[in-house]
């Protein structure tokens, strides 16, 4: 089995500002938010909530600028509340996210766990992204590189990526191109946004 054909995985298409940088971004590359009926701002994830959105980089700095400098209030033209901890919360939602279509990914076949089958798949160019775990072990991880053309993703923890697979732990896995690679490539750069630094270091869990 070959790859398919390429994705960025995001439709560049239709784009929001987001309101702590002024920039217009991709909605694939923000944080859409509504105010609940409480006055409560409420992170939509899935972009789904009904009401109209506001719309924020998913990047922590941006997203902590927001709550810092009273931006939603003045996005919202209302007096609203912050929940505490909703970057944290977000994070939380995003790593659902990702997890749960790694998951379908690997209940469909189109996706595999393991130092030897991830292996196999790169050497057969199967594979389309390329897991490793932030906590898993340098040298290993070291021994296998990104496809020709693929993705990385770097930011699950081995606890994370195990909950994909139905194991305790993963440090090494694989998706193939098309079905779910486009949405887990896309998914999984909104949360590197929150959990890796510009200087590519990775925020400590918990």
């Amino acid at each position: 089995m070959g790859r398919g054909k390429r994705t960025d995985g995001h439709d560049e298409g239709q784009t929001r500002k987001c309101i702590a940088t002024g920039e217009l971004c991709a909605k694939a590359r923000l944080i859409r938010f509504v105010v609940g009926p409480d006055g409560a701002i409420v992170p939509d994830v899935m972009g789904k909530l009904p009401g109209r959105g506001i719309w924020v980089s998913a990047e922590r700095a941006a997203l902590e600028k927001a709550i810092a400098k009273g931006l939603f209030k003045r996005a919202a033209k209302q007096a609203v509340t912050v929940p505490p901890g909703l970057v944290d919360q977000i994070e939380a939602s995003l790593v659902r996210r990702v997890v749960d279509l790694i998951a379908m990914a690997r209940k469909s076949g189109a996706a595999v766990a393991g130092f030897e089958k991830v292996k196999d798949w790169l050497s057969k160019d199967v594979a389309e992204i390329l897991l490793q775990a932030s906590d898993g072990s340098g040298r290993g991880k070291s021994k296998l590189s990104t496809p020709m053309d693929g993705h990385f993703i770097g930011w699950l923890t081995t606890e994370e990526l195990g909950r994909a697979f139905g194991r305790q732990t993963v440090v090494h896995a694989a998706i193939g191109a098309g079905g779910l690679a486009p949405r887990v490539v896309e998914e999984a750069a909104r949360l590197k946004g929150l959990r890796v630094s510009s200087g590519g270091t990775t925020r400590p869990r918990g």
